[in-house]
């Protein structure tokens, strides 16, 4: 139907079409100056030092990984609520996963659920510990870092969905992904992202040798000797071909200029919910934010129980697409996933799994209107049963 509300959608107005109309007129079409003018213009918003673009966002952590150097069988520890590349990243340079539960009303990993993964880590080196910032809520970074220090663990921040987020912690006020407490985060610029280049992805760090890194490992591990003929060219070790076209950098420099605005708006509908979604408690509640945490959320996370309201989560979803609402679930654990229980075994993780059965992720994205709010909310209180 032509009103159709989907879960997340992209903003594309007439000047990203523009820029990416001009970029294809450009002599470079592959690498070439709009990737270090997105590079640049990124570091500066988030407040990095660095920041080198990749292919997706899946493409950045598995940079991360590579760049930190990981071996095979050192840990890397990752929360069980997340997309399945958090974890797959590991597994690509064939560390191994051990994975942390996490809070059940927010979904985070926290203090003591990573206490709890690093004491089941058993005494292996952990290589690298890497909080996602769920929806857009950020993880408590400095007990993270204070952890990860003591286990000699590099912190990874999985900020794919925390793009624009704040946060304070002993007022002193700070970003998703500017370094302060991560040696590297991870961005993803999917679609339904709050910044979007069809795909792509971005790692920012405070670290130039980790900055010289990444850019080696995008680009095949290759380099040019210097004083050398201007053909040659070396592969002291192997790498990937991550690179971000510059025709994508032109949609993200677009993207990135308008990036304030599209942030503000998100803030705005949250808050929308917050009111129309009220009445609707205790059956409906939305995912609890830390109160360090002020997020650009890229989801709208609500926490349902359906074994009190008598519907299924799939009955639920069915009710609320025919009344033109999409929906979808962020997410189901990783640890429960065939390749991982047939690696690791059946594990409890009871905060992930209680996340699990109760939520819910509505209609969230900028060019939703005011009035959509409040008819996602009374399409919910139907499928709900809940009177008004």
């Amino acid at each position: 139907m032509s009103d159709f509300l989907p879960y997340g959608r992209q903003t594309i107005e007439d000047d990203d079409v523009a820029a990416v109309a001009d970029a294809l007129t450009d002599d470079f079409l592959t690498t070439g100056p709009k990737v270090a003018a997105f590079e640049t213009g990124f570091a500066d918003f988030v407040g990095a030092q660095h920041a080198v673009a990749c292919a997706n966002g899946t493409a950045a952590l598995h940079l991360a990984m590579l760049a930190l150097d990981v071996q095979p069988g050192e840990v890397c520890i990752v929360p069980s609520i997340t997309f399945l590349a958090t974890a797959n990243c590991a597994r690509f340079v064939g560390a191994e996963v051990v994975f942390a539960d996490v809070d059940a009303e927010s979904g985070l990993m926290t203090e003591a659920t990573l206490v709890d993964a690093v004491a089941r880590a058993g005494g292996r080196k952990i290589a690298a510990i890497l909080p996602v910032h769920l929806r857009g809520d950020v993880c408590d970074l400095p007990a993270m870092r204070r952890i990860a220090d003591e286990v000699g663990a590099a912190l990874v921040e999985d900020a794919c969905h925390a793009l624009g987020s704040r946060m304070v912690f002993d007022n002193v006020p700070a970003s998703a992904g500017d370094g302060r407490w991560g040696d590297l985060a991870v961005f993803s610029f999917h679609p339904v992202k709050t910044l979007t280049t069809g795909e792509g992805g971005m790692v920012t760090t405070q670290r130039a040798d980790l900055a010289e890194r990444l850019r080696l490992l995008r680009s095949h591990g290759m380099v040019r000797p210097e004083g050398a003929d201007p053909w040659v060219y070396e592969m002291p070790e192997i790498g990937f071909n991550y690179r971000l076209p510059d025709i994508l950098c032109a949609l993200g420099l677009s993207q990135l200029a308008k990036l304030p605005r599209l942030v503000e708006r998100r803030r705005a509908l949250a808050r929308l919910y917050e009111t129309a979604l009220a009445p609707l408690a205790p059956l409906v509640r939305i995912a609890a934010r830390p109160t360090w945490s002020d997020p650009a959320l890229h989801l709208k996370c609500v926490l349902i129980d359906f074994e009190a309201a008598g519907v299924t989560r799939a009955e639920a979803m069915a009710g609320l697409k025919a009344r033109g609402i999409g929906s979808q679930v962020h997410y189901i654990p990783v640890h429960s996933q065939p390749y991982y229980r047939a690696r690791y075994g059946a594990l409890a993780l009871p905060g992930a799994d209680a996340w699990y059965a109760r939520c819910l992720s509505l209609p969230f994205y900028p060019t939703m209107a005011d009035g959509d709010v409040a008819r996602v909310a009374v399409a919910l209180a139907e499928v709900l049963g809940i009177a008004p």
